[in-house]
C-alpha cells in the first residue's frame, strides 16, 4: 500500500489527463476534488491488485456525459431545480453500497482521465477506502461498453446513477452494456449532460482477472515526465512519447476546432498545420481522439492513444478547448494489450465508430 501525497496526486491526474486523449473530464475539477479531500485530512491509499483481498467488493465511480460547455439557454431549463451539496459520484457510490447491503473495500477508476480518475480517488478518500492501481480501459473511452469488463463478459449491473439535482436510480439489470450506455446517456441528456455512475461491483478475486494492472502507476509516470519536461524547459511531447514508449507524429499549430454536443457526446474535428511545411493534420473526436489523418491518410486510430500536447501550456488541454495558434505535438502511445484481442478490436476499433478500415498499429502504419 502506498499513501499518495499532493505531488503524487497531481502527477497522477496530469498523466491521466494526457492519457485521456482529449476526454476523461475536466482536469481542474479533478484537482479541486483532490484538494478538497486533502484539506479535510483525508488519505489516498493506493493498493496493487495483488494486495486486494479475494472476498471484498470494489466498484467503479465516475461521471458520464458530454465534455463540452453548457449554453446559457440550456442552463435556464434547470434553474428551478434544487442542487444537492454532496458530490453526485459519492452519492452514487453510497447508493450502490446500500443496495448491495454491505460496505465496499475500495474503488477502481473506470478510465484514465483528469476528472474520472480523480472521482475514484475522491470517493475512496472521502469514504475512507482504498483505490486500486488498475483500470478497465488504460486510457479514456467514450462509451460504457468500452471496457475490459465487457471484453471478459462481466455484467455492468447492479449500477447506481445520480445527478446534482438529487435524483438517484438503481439499475438491477440491463440487456447488455450497449443498453446501459443508452440508458445512462439518456439520463445525462436531461441532467445538464452529466450524471454520476457507480457500477461493476466485483469481488477482489474476480477483479484481478478482468482489468489492466498498474494503470495508475503508469499514469503517474506520464505525469511526472510532463512535470519534469516543463521544469527543464524540454519538449513536452517528446518527453511523454519517451515515457510511454510512443512517438511524436506531428508538430504544428492549431488551425481550428469544430464541435457539437450530440446525443450526450462532444463530437468534433481538430485541424492542425505545420507552419514550415504547410502539411495538414486532422483529428476526429467523440469526447476522446479517435482517428488522425496526415494529409488525408490515416496515421493512427483507436485503440492506440492520440494525445495532443500543448507545448506552451502548464497543464494538459482537453477537447474541445484547443484554440487557434496553440503550438502542439501529436503523440501516439500504444494501446494496452487487452484492446488488441479480436473482441477488443470489435468493440473499440475504428469500425466500431463507423470507419471503413481496420486497425493497424501506428508504428506499422508509419512504415507503409
Amino acid at each position: 500500500m502506498k499513501k499518495l501525497n499532493r505531488e503524487d496526486l497531481h502527477d497522477l491526474l496530469y498523466g491521466c489527463a494526457i492519457l485521456g486523449t482529449g476526454g476523461g473530464g475536466a482536469l481542474d475539477k479533478g484537482i479541486n476534488r483532490v484538494e478538497e479531500a486533502l484539506s479535510l485530512g483525508k488519505e489516498f491509499k493506493l493498493v496493487s491488485l495483488d494486495e486486494v483481498p479475494d472476498d471484498v467488493t470494489i466498484a467503479c465511480p465516475y461521471y458520464c456525459g458530454a465534455i463540452s460547455p453548457i449554453s446559457p439557454e440550456e442552463e435556464k431549463k434547470y434553474a428551478s431545480l434544487p442542487r444537492v451539496k454532496e458530490e453526485p459520484v459519492l452519492r452514487a457510490f453510497r447508493a450502490l453500497e446500500d443496495y448491495m447491503g454491505h460496505d465496499f473495500y475500495g474503488t477502481i477508476s473506470t478510465e484514465l482521465g483528469g476528472s474520472n480518475t480523480a472521482m475514484a480517488l475522491y470517493v475512496a478518500a472521502m469514504a475512507g477506502k482504498y483505490i486500486v492501481d488498475a483500470d478497465p480501459a488504460g486510457r479514456s473511452v467514450p462509451e460504457l461498453q468500452h471496457t475490459t469488463f465487457f471484453i471478459h463478459g462481466v455484467p455492468i449491473t447492479p449500477m447506481a446513477v445520480a445527478n446534482e439535482f438529487g435524483d438517484v436510480a438503481i439499475f438491477t439489470q440491463v440487456v447488455d452494456d450497449f443498453r446501459a450506455e443508452a440508458l445512462v446517456r439518456a439520463l445525462a441528456i436531461v441532467s445538464m449532460n452529466m450524471v454520476a455512475v457507480a457500477d461493476h461491483p466485483l469481488k477482489g478475486s474476480q477483479l484481478r482477472k478482468v482489468v489492466i494492472p498498474g494503470a495508475l502507476s503508469y499514469a503517474l509516470k506520464i505525469g511526472k515526465a510532463y512535470r519534469e519536461a516543463i521544469k527543464d524547459n524540454k519538449n513536452r511531447g517528446e518527453a511523454i512519447a519517451s515515457a510511454g514508449k510512443g512517438e511524436v507524429l506531428f508538430q504544428g499549430v492549431v488551425e481550428r476546432v469544430t464541435w457539437e454536443t450530440k446525443e450526450g457526446f462532444t463530437i468534433g474535428d481538430t485541424y492542425l498545420k505545420n507552419e514550415n511545411s504547410h502539411e495538414k493534420y486532422h483529428i476526429w473526436f467523440k469526447n476522446e481522439n479517435i482517428v488522425a489523418w496526415r494529409e488525408n491518410r490515416v496515421e493512427v486510430s483507436v485503440p492506440d492513444l492520440i494525445c495532443v500536447i500543448v507545448e506552451e501550456s502548464e497543464k494538459p488541454v482537453t477537447n474541445p478547448y484547443l484554440k487557434p495558434g496553440m503550438k502542439v505535438s501529436v503523440v501516439a502511445l500504444p494501446a494496452p494489450d487487452e484492446w488488441l484481442s479480436p473482441k477488443g478490436l470489435e468493440v473499440f476499433g475504428p469500425r466500431s465508430f463507423g470507419f471503413d478500415f481496420d486497425y493497424v498499429p501506428f508504428k506499422e502504419r508509419g512504415r507503409k
